[in-house]
């Protein structure tokens, strides 16, 4: 049986071919009775449609002359999901430049009922998105629409890159997938130069264009799981080695693929991962609430320290400050999520390699 939306729209198709039809032909061709028909004039009314009547024994419906309705009809839903889409988009680094963001919304808003934009625009101006662990990066639409077609076609690519330490070069790749990834878009495959797997940043790819020739993807091969794998793996200042005294599951669901490698051992979970800066991994175990012991390297042991004794400072600080009460403590359980939001978002800040 279609759906109520489903007949309204069959209805709105009919009243566009003109004329005007008698309520019984209307409840007929709709297939409902005579008064949910007219509810479901009410309801196109209702969404700015000018549907006018016409009352007595042969009274129908009919559009008002000269109204024109817009190329693109959506139910509340539907334009919800697409300014949120939108919305998200442009604020993830999901989709190109902002600015085809803000033109998509602007001709999206020329063409829903006045209602509806009242209320999408009321969505808009109340909901905020938290912040994303780095800046978000869009990427090229270019860039991003010749690589997804050449990965699905299974074409090779010639692209020209700057290295994160400003080189340019011009190489051909087999694009195996693409994956947006905190922010970024990152395309990995086999580069025809080196023969290796690569991965790249879509936004420091300055131009790419398909090439003759096919490829094949190695079986079972995982783009997503190669670009985590790979930013877990670029190297830092430091190798780290810490046993957190928890069990495999609760650190796998607090740390994610790209902060490090976790491995059950005896007594908990051993943490191994490199880091530019010690006073961020310090932050990030002190924040995932959980007893451990640090195995290397002991500069780390000394920032552990230091952390403990500002967080005491601060501590000592607000006792005297004003004399106020401390205000009440969350629930342990949230009061440790926070804690290790802040610590999460900062450590993958410092750990999350540009490759």
């Amino acid at each position: 049986m279609a759906k109520p939306t489903g007949r309204v729209l069959v209805l709105l198709e009919i009243l566009q071919q003109g004329g005007q039809m008698t309520v019984a032909d209307l409840a007929r061709r709709v297939g409902v009775d005579q008064r949910t028909l007219r509810r479901y004039a009410a309801h196109l009314t209702d969404i700015g449609i000018p549907v006018e009547s016409r009352r007595g024994r042969y009274g129908g419906y009919r559009l008002a002359p000269g109204y024109k309705l817009p190329p693109l009809m959506l139910t509340d839903d539907e334009a919800v999901a697409v300014v949120l889409g939108l919305a998200a988009g442009r604020r993830t680094g999901l989709g190109p430049a902002a600015a085809a963001a803000e033109s998509a919304a602007a001709k999206l808003r020329r063409v829903l009922p006045t209602a509806l934009v009242r209320r999408t625009d009321a969505l808009l101006a109340t909901i905020d998105f938290t912040s994303p662990a780095r800046q978000a990066v869009p990427p090229g639409t270019e860039v991003l629409l010749v690589l997804a077609e050449a990965a699905r076609e299974r074409h090779p690519v010639r692209l020209t890159y700057t290295s994160w330490h400003g080189r340019d070069s011009e190489r051909g790749l087999d694009p195996y997938g693409l994956v947006f990834h905190a922010g970024r878009w990152y395309v990995t495959g086999r580069d025809r130069t080196s023969r290796d797997v690569r991965t790249f940043r879509l936004d420091r790819i300055g131009a790419a264009h398909a090439t003759d020739g096919t490829f094949e993807i190695p079986n079972g091969f995982d783009p997503t799981g190669h670009v985590i794998a790979g930013l877990a793996a670029v190297p830092y200042a430091h190798d780290i080695s810490v046993r957190l005294h928890t069990d495999l599951a609760q650190a796998q669901r607090r740390i994610p693929p790209t902060v490090g490698t976790l491995v059950e051992v005896d007594d908990g979970v051993r943490l191994t991962t490199r880091v530019e800066r010690l006073d961020g991994a310090a932050h990030m175990l002190v924040g995932l609430g959980w007893p451990f012991t640090i195995e290397r390297p002991d500069e780390l042991r000394d920032q552990v320290r230091l952390l403990a004794g500002r967080l005491l400072t601060h501590i000592d600080a607000g006792n005297h400050t004003d004399g106020q009460p401390a205000p009440a403590t969350e629930p342990n359980d949230h009061h440790q999520d926070r804690q290790h939001d802040l610590g999460m978002c900062r450590s993958n800040r410092l750990l999350a390699g540009e490759v």
